[in-house]
């Protein structure tokens, strides 16, 4: 029954991470645009 339990939270937090991954990745993504389209307006 343990080995349930802690078989289930950590396939819980397995997917929790991938999620913060995409999201990570995502709002570097973002940053990156920002900061492109900040230099072309200076040039």
């Amino acid at each position: 029954m343990t080995n349930k339990i802690l078989a289930l939270f950590a396939l819980v937090g397995c997917l929790a991470m991938a999620g913060c991954a995409n999201t990570v990745d995502g709002a570097g993504k973002d940053i990156s645009n920002a900061g492109n389209a900040i230099s072309k307006s200076v040039k």
